[in-house]
């Protein structure tokens, strides 16, 4: 392989002799030809290559009955089992250097409360949303996107009045939440605060709620935690439209912050209006 000669083993797991580290969002990893940092985060397991004149990348995603609470990876010359399916890339440049970006969904994603919460007439609520995020493996300087993977199986969902009116989600493993110490924290989670303002002359029943991840950026605080800025929506009284809007700053219990992942796309300014059935739907 481009002159470089590799260890391959059947083992998905670094050995004894290779030193675990915590993995990092955004910090540039520094790979010599030959070696291959391993990474275990989330639902999976994530290998990176360097050779003379590529960049392999190997992933499998497991099926787990618990959601890991660590993100480790640690940098050898052991390669996994030839099972493994595999990407190659040309170089982009001469460096070694390889990062991890973090992105939410590049769709809107459908999230639950823990139960179905009515909202009274007039009254509002704000409820912590834990989001799936994607990770962009990118390389050189500056930085070029290879591929990006879900850190977590994730499925699909349609909301709209009918099957000809509506858009295609994702589907969120996790739920909305009244309290944000109920939340899980995990490295491959970002945490949204998502105010609903209910100024119609009924009650709002909240099934389900598409959050509009395609517009949120991510921030990185200092515990290792992800978050995004706030998002308020308003119901108005003739319940065919809701208005979105999303927040210019972070919550202050997000605490001390750093932009970490752009947003994939621009938010315009003002509010965005958004069909009701395609928001609550």
């Amino acid at each position: 392989m481009a002159g470089t000669t590799l260890r391959r083993n059947v083992a998905t797991v670094a050995s004894d002799s290779d030193t675990v580290k915590s993995g990092v969002w955004n910090q540039p990893y520094t790979l010599d030809s030959g070696q291959t940092q391993f990474h275990q985060l989330g639902h999976v397991r994530l290998w990176v290559t360097l050779l003379d004149l590529e960049w392999q990348i190997r992933s499998e995603t497991l099926m787990l009955d618990t959601d890991p609470v660590s993100w480790t990876e640690t940098i050898s010359h052991t390669l996994p089992s030839a099972d493994i399916p595999l990407q190659r890339f040309i170089r982009p440049d001469a460096t070694g250097a390889v990062t991890f970006v973090p992105a939410l969904a590049p769709r809107p994603t459908v999230i639950r409360p823990y139960q179905p919460l009515t909202i009274p007439a007039g009254a509002r609520c704000v409820i912590y949303v834990g989001t799936l995020v994607w990770m962009k493996i990118c390389s050189g300087n500056p930085r070029t996107t290879l591929t990006e993977i879900p850190l977590a199986p994730s499925s699909m969902t349609w909301v709209g009045r009918n099957t000809m009116e509506g858009e295609l989600c994702y589907s969120s493993p996790s739920f909305a939440r009244l309290v944000l110490d109920a939340v899980p924290k995990r490295p491959w989670r970002a945490v949204t605060p998502v105010t609903i303002v209910n100024r119609r002359d009924e009650p709002l029943l909240l099934e389900r709620f598409s959050l509009p991840t395609p517009l949120l950026s991510l921030h990185l605080n200092e515990l290792g935690q992800l978050w995004t800025p706030g998002v308020t929506v308003e119901c108005e009284t003739d319940m065919s439209s809701a208005s979105l809007r999303v927040d210019s700053a972070l919550l202050p219990a997000a605490g001390n912050c750093q932009l970490v992942g752009e947003a994939r796309e621009p938010v315009a300014r003002g509010r965005l209006v958004r069909a009701f059935d395609r928001m609550f739907g």
